[in-house]
């Protein structure tokens, strides 16, 4: 009995120990700065954050290095990984989870192609499952992974007053998906009410989908018609790239949104 305890305490020592450790080299990771070539690099590439509050800085380099850590990057059709797309997609996921408490917590591996890819989807009609191909420029798959464009995912960076970003879009789906499934309604922050996320949201879906369908322009892009989640993620887009005209057509939208990332991206100085 004796030796049947002590091996007991040795196995939750060696696991208490490797708890610890994780939690120490995950706290180290998160108080790192990035290098200065790093920086220069990522603010080449991503200029959104040439506006960010100084303040968020550290929290978001932090999160790069955690994220660059965690996820491996695997290029398709012969696509070499630069350091630039690495720095560059983590910088714009990083973006998302910069000053709350989400993380991709489920995602490990992160697919990049040189440009737009065919992938196959399947629709239900009863019994009845038929399979299509169809060209995508991201897909985010539940626990991962997230394949990207690289040609789509360096231009929606760049363009980064469009509202139009395929990395927060995919990346937007895997914070949807944390809940549990991904259909529009991610894991709130502390104090966010569930009740008032779902009447703005199903509002303002509905409204968006009538929209559409009158053939009337929209700010949020017509693909949010497609389903809750579509039209998640594609809020997030315009909330962080077109965040002042997000404000003044959907208040209630982008009042939500700023209670789930814990940001005020109206307020973020003009790029210079």
């Amino acid at each position: 009995m004796t030796i049947f305890l002590a091996i007991v305490a040795l196995i939750a020592g060696i696991v208490g120990f490797r708890i610890w450790s994780r939690k120490q080299a995950r706290q180290t990771l998160l108080a790192a700065p990035l290098t200065a070539k790093q920086r220069a690099l990522i603010l080449s590439q991503v200029p959104i954050l040439r506006r960010i509050p100084a303040a968020l800085n550290a929290r978001l380099e932090g999160k790069i290095n955690l994220f660059l850590d965690q996820v491996q990057f695997h290029g398709c059709d012969g696509l070499d990984v630069t350091e630039e797309m690495r720095l560059s997609i983590a910088a714009q996921a990083c973006l998302l989870v910069a000053n709350n408490d989400l993380w991709y917590s489920n995602l490990t591996t992160v697919l990049i192609y040189p440009n737009a890819f065919k992938s196959r989807q399947a629709r239900h009609s009863g019994y009845v499952v038929t399979e299509k191909e169809v060209v995508r420029t991201g897909e985010s798959w539940d626990r991962g992974p997230v394949i990207l464009s690289w040609a789509h995912s360096r231009m929606g960076a760049l363009n980064d007053h469009d509202g139009q970003n395929v990395v927060f879009h995919e990346f937007a789906h895997q914070i949807d998906d944390l809940s549990g499934g991904t259909n529009g309604v991610p894991v709130l922050a502390p104090g966010q009410s569930f009740a008032e996320w779902e009447h703005v949201f199903l509002t303002a879906y509905d409204d968006h989908v009538h929209a559409v369908q009158a053939g009337r322009p929209t700010l949020i892009d017509p693909y949010g018609a497609e389903g809750h989640e579509e039209f998640f993620a594609v809020a997030v887009e315009v909330f962080f790239e077109r965040p002042r005209a997000l404000k003044s057509a959907h208040p209630a939208v982008y009042g939500q949104l700023a209670k789930l990332f814990g940001l005020d991206p109206a307020q973020w100085q003009a790029d210079g």
